[in-house]
This record gives C-alpha cells, sequence and structure tokens, in this order.
C-alpha cells in the first residue's frame, strides 16, 4: 500500500529525515515508534506531502507520489490524517465536524454552502456509530472531552472513505484509559474496513499492545523494523539512546496489557 525508498526531509542544515526506506501493507496497523523529535511527524507530513520531501520516493497504491496538483488531489482522496490536537472546528457540531472529512468528493459550490447529501450525511453519521458517538451528533464539538473529540477526528478520517489513515500522536494528550480506548477504535477501524494505519506513537507499552508491525525511529533513520516480540532491551535502547539499560530491558519484558473491549462487547460479556 505504501512503499517509502530514500525519503530525506532536510531544514537548512538540519536532515529531519535521512533515507528512510520501510513499506506498509494493505490493511496494516503499523506504528512508528521513537522520541520526541525523532522525525516521526515529518515523516507522516512528508507522506501527505503537507512537507514536501528533500530527496527519495513514495509510492501509494502503486503509484509514484508527485507534487502536481493531479497527483496531490488524488493522494489526499487516499490519506485521511488524525492530529495529535484533535484539529476540529470547536464551534460546529459533531456531525459536521464529521462531515467535513465527505469535502474533497464533493462539487465546490456545495461545500461552500456546508449543503451535504442525504448519502454523506448517512456516511457522517455511520462512522460515529463506529466511535459510538451517534448520540452526540448533534452538539457542539467543543462541550466534548478531550477523548471524545479525538474519537471525532477518527470519525472524520473515516467519514473520507480513505486507503490509508496517517495518526500523528493521536494519544498524546489523554490519559491511559482514554489513550487505550481511542486505539482500540483505530485499530477495529482498521480491522474491520481495510485500512492501512501509520500511527506515530512514543510510548512503549502502546506500540507492543496495538502495532501488528513497529518501525523505530531515532535521529531521522529507521533503527528498528519488526513485530511488538523483538522490542528487546538491546532494540529499545537504540530506538530511545538516553534510555538507562536497565529501564529498556524492564520495558521489553513487560507484557502488553489485554485489549480493550469496545463497549457493547462489555455488555455482551
Amino acid at each position: 500500500m505504501i512503499k517509502i525508498r530514500g525519503l530525506t526531509k532536510r531544514y537548512g542544515a538540519f536532515d529531519a529525515l535521512k533515507g528512510v526506506d520501510f513499506d506498509v501493507k494493505p490493511g496494516e496497523f503499523l506504528v512508528v515508534l521513537g522520541p520526541s523529535g525523532a522525525g516521526k511527524s515529518t515523516l507522516l507530513r512528508c507522506i501527505n506531502r503537507l512537507a514536501e520531501p528533500t530527496a527519495g520516493d513514495i509510492h501509494i497504491d502503486g503509484q509514484l507520489v508527485k507534487p502536481d496538483a493531479a497527483s496531490l488531489r488524488r493522494l489526499r482522496c487516499q490519506v485521511a490524517m488524525i492530529f495529535q490536537h484533535y484539529n476540529v472546528v470547536p464551534r460546529l457540531s459533531v456531525q459536521k465536524n464529521v462531515l467535513t472529512g465527505r469535502l474533497g468528493s464533493m462539487p465546490s459550490v456545495l461545500s461552500w454552502l456546508q449543503l451535504f447529501p442525504r448519502k454523506d450525511v448517512a456516511i457522517a453519521l455511520e462512522c460515529l456509530r463506529r466511535v459510538e458517538l451517534e448520540d452526540k451528533a448533534e452538539l457542539r464539538t467543543d462541550t466534548l472531552s478531550g477523548g471524545q473529540k479525538q474519537r471525532v477526528g477518527i470519525a472524520r478520517a473515516l467519514a473520507q472513505q480513505p486507503k490509508i489513515i496517517l495518526a500523528d500522536e493521536p494519544v498524546a494528550s489523554l490519559d491511559p484509559k482514554t489513550s487505550r480506548t481511542v486505539l482500540n477504535y483505530l485499530r477495529q477501524a482498521s480491522r474491520d474496513l481495510g485500512i492501512s494505519v501509520v500511527c506515530n506513537l512514543h510510548q512503549i507499552d502502546y506500540a507492543k499492545e496495538f502495532g501488528e508491525r513497529i518501525v523505530g525511529v531515532s535521529g531521522g533513520r529507521v533503527v528498528f523494523e519488526g513485530g511488538p516480540d523483538q522490542l528487546t532491551g538491546e532494540v529499545l535502547h537504540r530506538i530511545y539512546p538516553g534510555l538507562d539499560e536497565s529501564d529498556a530491558r524492564s520495558a521489553a519484558a513487560t507484557p502488553a496489557p489485554a485489549p480493550v473491549l469496545r463497549h457493547l462487547e462489555l455488555e455482551e460479556a
């Protein structure tokens, strides 16, 4: 689904990314793990062309991503983004925030007037149902908690009906319980809908719990690629060079928590 080769991003004399190579399979939940400043956000911004790479190639669904308008339009239809700080419009209703995910497939006149066809409203409500927020569709988004706002962000991304979702530290501002709930919704949507997810995280335990595969990034380079069970103390020390070796061994030995079940599954149990 995604093929990245030699990806480099330079800001002046600083190389934020240094020849990054890896692939993402269709329907895979891949975690990019690394400390703050490792280049994780720059990586996602280069994939969706919010930042133009200095060098290297990115192929999405077999097609080379180019900086021309037609290529970028196609890219933005295929790739959705979930942001660290929600990026919702506080004054709009929950439903209208989710409907903004449909703007790319609508005629310009309708999008300017915020006139959404019934089929798009139905898609938005289905996406809200998937994150269990359908009962809050008419509320202003600024009345929601942080976790609920991030669930709106997930629903908005799903409403775009993308092939790929890029999630940039989506739980950095949330408490542990809410973080696991949000990540579980995202992983479940990936499994149910076959969406490839690239999720930036810096928390080792979440990476082990949710990642099907993990790409470790440090200093703008890929220093590890493998399964959660391969996150040994030595590997974690490579990803987090400043991490004490005993702490790295302890983090590697800690088993991933049991997956968080959705509310309805808990009721049935």
